[in-house]
C-alpha cells in the first residue's frame, strides 16, 4: 500500500476514533444526563467514594473531560468542596485508564452487531433514552471499528520511510520530552486522551513503534488529557477553573517526574507481560493508579495551591457579572443547553432593563456619576453577550433537531438586540445625557412629561418582550407587535408636541430640540429591537403577512373609483 494510502486510512481509523469517543460521551449525557449528575451530587462524602464515583463516572462517559467540567459546574456553584472534586479528577483518571484497559482485550470484532443494534435501537424511538441508549452502542461499534482499521494498516506503517523518519527521530531521544509535548498537543487538539492512549496500543500491537515510545507517548496523552478541560475553562469564575487547574498540576508533576525512568519502566512491564499490545495500557493504567496513591492524601495541600494561584477576584472586578448559568457540563444535551442559555439571556435582560430605567432620570438630572454608572454598566452587557454567543456555538456543534434549531436562533437573534439596546444606551443616550449636563441645558416641563410617557412605553414594552421571549406566547408576541404600531403614533404626537412649542420661541425647547428629538429617535431604535423577538413566533404560528406593501398590480375592487 502507498504512502498516501496508508497515511489516509490512518487518519480514518482515528477519526473513527474520536467520533466514536464523543457518540458514546453525548449518548450517556443525554440518555441517563440527570442521574449521572445525581450520582456525582450524592456520592461525594468523603476522599474515598469521591475517588470511587469518579472512575465508576469516567467509565461510563468514556472521558474525564466530561467528568471535569460537570465537577467544574459543581465548584462553581459551591456544590462540592475542591478537595474532594480534585479526588474525584484522580479517580476519573484511573476510570479512562481502566475503559482502555477493557478495549484492549480481543472484543474488536463485536463492532458489527454493536453498529446494527445501535442503529435499530436508534431509529426505533424518538424518546430522548432509547436514542441515547442507540447513539452509546453506535460509539462503541465505531470506536472498535477504528482500532481494527487502524490495527490492520499498521502491518504496512513499518514499511513507511517518512514514518520511520519521524518515529527515529522521537525514538532517539534520550529523554523523550519532545514525544510526550507532541503527543500533549495532539491530545488537546483531538479533546480526547482515551482515542490517543488506543491508538498508542494499536500502533504499539503492530510493532510500529517501541516500548519506550509508547510509554512517553503515553505521558503525553495524559498531560493534554488534562490540558483540554483547563483551556475550556478559561473565562470561567475562579472556583470552576481551581478544580481542572488541580488536576493539570497533578498530572504535569507526574509526567516530569516520570519521564526520565522512561526505560526502566518500560523493562519492567515488558517483565511483568511481554505482550506489546498491553505494555501502553498497563503502563496508563498503572502511571494513574500511582498518581492516585500518591496524590488522594494531598488534596488538600493540592487545593490550596490552587486557590493560591487562581485567587479570587479584585473587588473591582468581582463587580462585573459573570454568567451564572452556562453550564459546559450540558453541552452535549442542546435542549438542556439552550435552557441555561435562555436563563442567562433574561439575566441579560434584567441588567438592560436596569440600564434603561435609569437612563432618563440620568438624562433630566445632573450628575455625571449617574452616566457613567448606566455606561460601566453596558460592559457586563457586553461581556454577558460574548458569552452566551459562544456558548451556543458550541452548544450548535451536537446534533440539533429542527426546535432546538429554531430555539438557538431566537435566543441567539434576541441576545445581539439586547446588546444593541445596551449599545444604545451607552454609546447615545448617555452622550446625550453628558452634553445636556454639561452645557446645564433644562427641558420644558411639556418636553419633559413628553419624554417620560415616550420612555415609560418603551419600558413597559421591554417588559413584554422578555415575557415573550420566555414564554413564547403568540397572544403576548401579536401584543407586542401593536405595540409597534402604538409607539410610532406616539413619536409623530410627541415631534409634533416639540415643533410646536419651538414654534412659540420656547427657551428651553430651542436649547434642548437636537437633544430632544435625538432621544426620541433613541428610544424608537430600542423599540424596534425588542418587537424583533415577536416575529419568528408569530411566522412560526402563521400570522404574519409575506409584506406590508399594497399590491398595486392587483385589479381595484368592483365599484371602485377609475
Amino acid at each position: 500500500m502507498e504512502g498516501s494510502s496508508i497515511l489516509i486510512t490512518l487518519l480514518g481509523g482515528v477519526g473513527l476514533l474520536l467520533w466514536s469517543v464523543r457518540m458514546i460521551r453525548t449518548g450517556m449525557t443525554r440518555a441517563f444526563g440527570a442521574s449521572l449528575r445525581s450520582l456525582l451530587a450524592k456520592g461525594c462524602s468523603d476522599r474515598g467514594k469521591a475517588f470511587a464515583v469518579g472512575a465508576g463516572l469516567t467509565g461510563l462517559l468514556q472521558s474525564s473531560t466530561a467528568t471535569g467540567l460537570m465537577l467544574a459546574s459543581f465548584a462553581s456553584r459551591k456544590l462540592i468542596a475542591l478537595p474532594l472534586a480534585l479526588a474525584v479528577m484522580l479517580g476519573a483518571d484511573v476510570g479512562t485508564a481502566i475503559v482502555a484497559q477493557i478495549y484492549s482485550f480481543d472484543v474488536k470484532w463485536l463492532w458489527a452487531p454493536l453498529l446494527f443494534l445501535g442503529v435499530v435501537l436508534f431509529n426505533a424511538s424518538e424518546a430522548d433514552r432509547p436514542r441515547g441508549v442507540g447513539r452509546i452502542l453506535i460509539g462503541f461499534g465505531l470506536m472498535l471499528l477504528g482500532l481494527t482499521v487502524i490495527g490492520q494498516i499498521s502491518a504496512q506503517m513499518g514499511h513507511s520511510p517518512t514514518l520511520q523518519l519521524i518515529l527515529s527521530s522521537l525514538s532517539t531521544e534520550k529523554i523523550p520530552l519532545l514525544a510526550m509535548l507532541a503527543m500533549g498537543v495532539l491530545t488537546w487538539l483531538s479533546h480526547s486522551s482515551l482515542a490517543m492512549v488506543l491508538f498508542i496500543m494499536t500502533l504499539s500491537e503492530g510493532g510500529v513503534i517501541d516500548g519506550k515510545l509508547a510509554v512517553a507517548l503515553v505521558l503525553g496523552a495524559n498531560l493534554g488529557g488534562a490540558i483540554v478541560p483547563f483551556v475550556a475553562l478559561l473565562g470561567s469564575s475562579p472556583l470552576a477553573r481551581r478544580v481542572v487547574l488541580g488536576n493539570l498540576i497533578i498530572r504535569a508533576a507526574g509526567c516530569m517526574l516520570v519521564l526520565p525512568f522512561v526505560a526502566y519502566l518500560v523493562s519492567w512491564l515488558t517483565a511483568i507481560s511481554p505482550d506489546a499490545s498491553r505494555l501502553a495500557v498497563n503502563f496508563h493504567l498503572g502511571f494513574n493508579i500511582f498518581l492516585a496513591a500518591i496524590s488522594l492524601p494531598l488534596v488538600g495541600p493540592l487545593a490550596k495551591l490552587a486557590t493560591r494561584i487562581i485567587p479570587e477576584t479584585s473587588a473591582v472586578s468581582s463587580q462585573r457579572r459573570e454568567p451564572r448559568h452556562l453550564d459546559p457540563s450540558l453541552l452535549d444535551t442542546p435542549s438542556e443547553a439552550l435552557a441555561c442559555a435562555m436563563r442567562e439571556t433574561l439575566s441579560m435582560g434584567d441588567i438592560v432593563f436596569d440600564m434603561l430605567k435609569k437612563a432618563l432620570p440620568a438624562i433630566e438630572g445632573t450628575d455625571l456619576k449617574a452616566v457613567k454608572e448606566i455606561e460601566n454598566t453596558d460592559n457586563d452587557v457586553d461581556a454577558l453577550h460574548e458569552a452566551i454567543k459562544h456558548y451556543l456555538v458550541r452548544t450548535s456543534k451536537a446534533d440539533l433537531g429542527e426546535e432546538d434549531s429554531r430555539r438557538y436562533m431566537e435566543i441567539l437573534s434576541f441576545t445581539t438586540n439586547l446588546e444593541h439596546i445596551g449599545d444604545i444606551i451607552d454609546k447615545n443616550l448617555m452622550e446625550l445625557a453628558a452634553k445636556k449636563i454639561k452645557k446645564q441645558y433644562t427641558f420644558s416641563p411639556e418636553g419633559a412629561a413628553d419624554l417620560r410617557e415616550f420612555h415609560s412605553q418603551v419600558i413597559d414594552n421591554l417588559q413584554l418582550a422578555l415575557n415573550v421571549f420566555a414564554t413564547r406566547d403568540v397572544v403576548l408576541a401579536r401584543r407586542l407587535l401593536r405595540a409597534k404600531a402604538t409607539m410610532r403614533s406616539a413619536d409623530f404626537r410627541a415631534t409634533d408636541q416639540h415643533f410646536a412649542r419651538l414654534k412659540e420661541g420656547r427657551q428651553e425647547s430651542i436649547e434642548t430640540s437636537a437633544i430632544h428629538l435625538d432621544i426620541v429617535r433613541d428610544l424608537k431604535r430600542i423599540n424596534s429591537h425588542l418587537t424583533a423577538v415577536a416575529y419568528p413566533i408569530l411566522e412560526a404560528a402563521g400570522e404574519l403577512t409575506p409584506s406590508r406593501l399594497l399590491d398595486l398590480s392587483a385589479p381595484a375592487p368592483a365599484g371602485g373609483s377609475k
